[in-house]
C-alpha cells in the first residue's frame, strides 16, 4: 500500500479530490496549509463546537446531546483545560474508491500538547472532516481559524473494495461543516 506523492495528490485534487486546494505550502506567519511532499495540510475552518459541562450531562455516543458544546464562530478558538473542541476543515475532499486516508496532527500543535485526532477517510468518503482537538495541558489552549491543523496522508490500496464508504452510504457522507456523532 503505497504512500501517494505531491504529483498525484496535485493531479487528483485538480480533478475534485480536495477543494479549495493550495498547491504549495502557505506559511506567511501562519501555522502552514497546503500540498507537501507526500501529503496535504489541511486548514481548520471558523466554526468551533467547544465542549461543556455546564449542564452535567453524561457523554452517551448514542445519545449524544449538542447542548454539550458551546458554538462559536471565531477567528481564535480558546480551548479549556483538559477538554476538547469540534471543528471541521475548510477544505471539502472527496476520496477514490481505491485510496484510504489517514490524518496525523501537526506537529506546532502537538508541541503544544494539542492532539488533533480524525478517524480514516474511507475509499469513497466525501464531505468536510471532522476535527477532535484535545487540550491535554492544565491551561487554556488556542487554536487559529483558516490555519494548518492536520496532515492528511494518501494510501492506494491494491483493488478497488467490494463495498466502498459511498456504497454502504455512510452516515457520515456528504457532510458539511461540523457533524456530531450519529447511530
Amino acid at each position: 500500500m503505497p504512500v501517494l506523492s505531491d504529483k498525484w495528490i496535485k493531479k487528483m485534487a485538480l480533478e475534485g479530490m480536495i477543494s479549495p486546494f493550495e498547491e504549495k505550502q502557505v506559511r506567511d506567519g501562519k501555522i502552514s496549509y497546503g500540498l507537501s511532499s507526500f501529503g496535504y495540510d489541511a486548514r481548520v475552518s471558523d466554526e468551533f463546537k467547544i465542549f461543556t459541562n455546564v449542564n452535567s450531562e453524561i457523554v452517551d455516543p448514542k445519545n449524544f446531546k449538542p447542548s454539550n458544546f458551546l458554538t462559536k464562530k471565531v477567528s481564535e478558538c480558546i480551548v479549556p483545560p483538559n477538554s476538547f473542541v469540534l471543528a471541521s476543515t475548510v477544505e471539502r475532499f472527496k476520496i477514490p474508491k481505491d485510496v484510504l486516508v489517514i490524518c496525523l496532527g501537526k506537529s506546532t500543535y502537538a508541541r503544544c500538547g494539542i492532539i488533533v485526532n480524525v478517524t480514516p477517510l474511507e475509499p469513497g468518503w466525501e464531505g468536510h472532516v471532522t476535527l477532535e482537538f484535545s487540550n491535554t495541558t492544565p491551561l487554556p489552549a488556542k487554536i487559529y481559524a483558516n490555519e494548518g491543523v492536520a496532515q492528511f496522508v494518501f494510501l492506494k490500496g491494491n483493488e478497488i473494495p467490494a463495498v466502498s464508504y459511498s456504497d454502504r452510504k455512510g452516515k457520515y457522507m456528504g457532510q458539511v461543516g461540523v457533524t456530531l456523532p450519529k447511530i
